[in-house]
């Protein structure tokens, strides 16, 4: 195949470990250990697709073969081992797929070959891809050869899922772990690529192929050759058109829908939306969109326009940081939470573009309610959406005050339920022990709660307002949920509920199953059981009761 035609991934594979970028640890410890003749029988290779694991174990094998010298800087002219592994036809270098070779019947061909040294080269390599898809039987089949191979056998291992791999297979292999490539390195790698392709790409729109690839070479490389094709040669591939083509929008788009949400112009945040959304932008992918923006929101007097991942550019990086100022941190932590809500609703309804516009909606009211300190300006709007309120009667008890936030039907009825509150902390009721708190669940007939609590629940220590508890796997999921709001109401006061992992206590279930065998074990040792067992051999005794037990 012509290397013009190839795409870009393949056409710039590393062929060398020179060559290979944002693994110099990794490169190092190799070259190294092939340099000082201490070579581990296996390597595992680790981490996320693309950055370059099966690269790595084909560069390392023609390093372990190259006949040219120790320092394995066979690049030009290569030798004819490494041309070989390179057009993957070495005969002593065998490549395996373990997605399509999973059965222990493979691998025992794979062992079998392994008893015959190498016909060319000094080392047989078995590179085994994705090896983490081999079946049980198979790894263990492999165990007794990957621990003591053949001085001329060597295993290179690579795998996305390092967890689905046995501890004894990592065990005997020298393992590495892959990281991702940093933003800035692979910035300026597919800037380079582009300039040898003759590209005509904007920074900005690398810089969204950066964002998007995730630190993946591959993707990056994959969305560069796409972006590159999408166009014609005269014409440049700029943001705009790459947001069109990856199905991402721009960014300052969003900033200028959150400034409408702080000002409360439901209007214009709904058509704000809608033309975002005619671009083509999934709501989900909104939705984790607007989860970053308000990420940088809370912390962008931390962050540094290089510390963004190239998200934001110069223009938008200032323009969040003005916003911010005027923004009360309550408010964007409450924005995080009903975002996140929303990122689980959407699977729920059918339509979800209507689910997003609800969830700005909320979002409008939510951050009317809360106070804020903001300028002048900020006054000024505050006056005009209270005269908007005003004509819509939705305030029905503001009179001649004057008011500096909006105040909905939910604040109305959330003040009610305090000033209640207030008028029944008389009747407030004293806990001071474990069984105070059981006898007060058995008075206000909190059955349930009584019953979580004697069956399931193990006692660590109990002081005012506070209960430290141990459970077991049958408690209900609400139990803290329940038990808290019911304290309050209770005791009027907010009570801390917290899990340990001390065993603490028996049940009270349990103390009182030990006390009935302790009195069965009693009885059945006393003097009356025997005179009763001579009189009526099969007579037996299953439970004693006293009526002056109050339990009873």
């Amino acid at each position: 195949m012509n290397k013009n035609s190839k795409i870009l991934a393949l056409k710039y594979r590393p062929q060398v470990f020179e060559d290979l970028i944002g693994q110099e640890i990794i490169v190092e410890t190799i070259k190294n250990s092939i340099s000082l003749g201490k070579i581990p029988n296996a390597f595992l290779f680790t981490g996320i697709r693309g950055i370059g694991k099966t690269t790595i174990a084909r560069v390392l094998a023609k390093s372990l073969n190259c006949t040219k010298d120790s320092k394995n800087s066979c690049k030009i002219n290569c030798c004819n081992n490494c041309i070989e592994i390179s057009e993957s036809r070495n005969i002593d270098v065998l490549e395996m797929d373990a997605a399509s070779k999973t059965g222990v019947d493979d691998v025992r061909e794979l062992i079998e070959f392994s008893r015959y040294g190498p016909t060319s080269s000094k080392y047989k390599i078995f590179i085994i891809d994705e090896v983490h898809m081999l079946s049980k039987q198979a790894f263990n089949a492999l165990l007794k050869t990957l621990e003591e191979p053949p001085e001329y056998l060597k295993f290179i291992f690579a795998t996305t899922e390092i967890k689905k791999i046995p501890i004894t297979v990592v065990s005997r292999c020298q393992r590495f772990d892959l990281s991702r490539i940093k933003s800035s390195e692979l910035f300026d790698f597919i800037k380079k690529i582009k300039d040898k392709e003759k590209g005509k790409v904007t920074d900005d729109a690398l810089k969204l192929i950066v964002k998007i690839s995730e630190g993946s070479v591959r993707d990056a490389l994959s969305l560069l050759d796409r972006g590159l094709l999408t166009l014609d040669k005269d014409k440049e591939l700029d943001l705009k058109i790459a947001q069109k083509i990856f199905g991402y929008f721009d960014k300052s788009q969003l900033i200028d829908l959150f400034k409408l949400i702080l000002e409360g112009n439901e209007k214009k945040v709904i058509e704000a939306y809608r033309r975002i959304y005619d671009q083509g932008v999934e709501p989900k992918i909104f939705i984790n969109d607007f989860l970053e923006l308000v990420y940088y929101f809370k912390n962008i007097n931390s962050l540094t326009l290089e510390s963004t991942n190239f998200l934001l550019n110069d223009e938008e990086f200032e323009k969040i940081r003005e916003i911010s100022k005027v923004v009360d941190i309550s408010v964007l932590i409450l924005f995080w939470q009903f975002t996140i809500k929303t990122l689980e609703e959407l699977d729920l309804v059918s339509n979800q573009n209507l689910s997003i516009e609800m969830f700005l909606i909320r979002l409008i009211h939510l951050n009317s309610f809360k106070p804020k300190e903001v300028s002048s300006k900020e006054d000024d709007k505050d006056k005009s959406l209270n005269k908007k309120i005003e004509k819509k009667n939705l305030i029905s008890d503001l009179k001649n005050d004057t008011i500096s936030q909006i105040r909905n039907i939910i604040q109305e009825e959330k003040n009610k339920h305090q000033a209640q509150f207030k008028v029944n902390d008389e009747n407030k009721i004293s806990i001071n022990s474990f069984d105070d708190l059981l006898k007060v669940c058995n008075e206000k007939k909190e059955m349930k709660l009584k019953y979580e609590l004697e069956k399931n629940v193990n006692l660590v220590n109990f002081e005012k307002s506070r209960l430290e508890i141990s459970f077991n796997d049958n408690l209900d999921k609400n139990f803290v949920k329940d038990l808290s709001s019911k304290l309050f109401d209770w005791t009027k006061e907010r009570w801390i509920i917290t899990f340990s992992k001390t065993k603490g206590k028996i049940t009270i279930k349990e103390e009182q199953k030990n006390k009935r065998i302790e009195k069965l074990s009693k009885a059945k040792n006393s003097d009356l059981y025997k005179i009763l067992l001579d009189k009526f051999p099969d007579a037996n005794l299953v439970e004693v009761k006293s009526k002056h037990d109050p339990e009873e």
